[in-house]
C-alpha cells in the first residue's frame, strides 16, 4: 500500500503565465497582499486567512503536509512573481488513488480570468496523468454557488450533500456540497477546459 509521500511529492506546475508551487513561510507577504486585493477573508463561506492569520494559515498547510493529508500551493503569476491565491491537493487517499482540490482562493483581480481554469487543467493534469488518480473530488459550502458553478464548469459530477458537515468561520454550520470525476472522464473535461481556455486567450 502506497504511503502519501511515495504517492504525491511536491512539484512546480506552470501554464499560460501561471505558475503553482509548494507553499512555505516565505510566501507569507504574497498571501496577505493576495487576500487583501478584495479584502476575501470577509467571505463567510472562504477558508481565505485575515491578515494577522496569514502565518497560522501557512503554518497548519504545512503540518498537513508533514500529516500527509494537505500539499497546499501558491499560485503565482510566472511573469512578475505577484502572488495571485492558493490551492490545495487534500483528503489524500493513496490505497485507492484518490485526492480532492480545495482550499482554492484568488486576489479578487484575477477573478473571472483564465488564472482558475488553467490551475484546475494542471491540477488535475497532474493528479490523473502523472499520479494516475482513480478519482479526483471537490467539496464546497451549500452556499457557496460560484464555487459550484466553477466546478460543474469542469465537468465533475455532484455525488450529493453532506448535511451539517463543518463549521463556517462566523460559527454557523454548513452542509457540505460533494463532487468528484473519474479518470475516464477526464479526457473529455481536459478538452473542455482547453476550449474555455482559447475563449480566454488573445485575438
Amino acid at each position: 500500500m502506497p504511503v502519501a509521500d511515495d504517492f504525491i511529492r511536491p512539484v512546480v506546475m506552470r501554464d499560460r503565465g501561471v505558475r503553482i508551487e509548494p507553499m512555505a513561510l516565505s510566501h507569507e507577504a504574497g498571501l496577505r497582499a493576495a487576500a487583501a486585493d478584495g479584502e476575501l477573508w470577509k467571505l463567510r463561506i472562504t477558508s481565505v486567512p485575515e491578515p494577522e492569520q496569514t502565518r497560522a494559515y501557512i503554518d497548519t498547510a504545512l503540518q498537513m503536509r508533514a500529516d500527509g493529508n494537505r500539499l497546499a500551493f501558491v499560485v503565482v503569476d510566472d511573469t512578475t512573481d505577484t502572488v495571485l491565491g492558493s490551492t490545495s491537493y487534500h483528503d489524500i487517499v493513496p490505497a485507492i488513488r484518490r485526492v480532492e482540490i480545495g482550499w482554492t482562493w484568488y486576489r479578487r483581480s484575477v477573478q473571472r480570468s483564465h488564472v482558475n481554469t488553467t490551475c484546475k487543467l494542471l491540477m488535475m493534469g497532474h493528479a490523473f496523468d502523472t499520479l494516475h488518480c482513480a478519482v479526483v473530488g471537490w467539496r464546497t459550502d451549500n452556499f457557496n454557488f460560484a464555487s459550484q458553478k466553477a466546478i460543474e464548469r469542469l465537468g465533475a459530477r455532484k455525488d450529493g450533500v453532506i448535511r451539517h458537515h463543518a463549521v463556517r468561520r462566523d460559527g454557523t454550520v454548513r452542509d457540505t456540497v460533494m463532487y468528484s470525476m473519474l479518470a475516464g472522464e477526464w479526457p473529455e473535461a481536459k478538452a473542455q477546459l482547453l476550449y474555455l481556455l482559447k475563449q480566454h486567450a488573445p485575438a
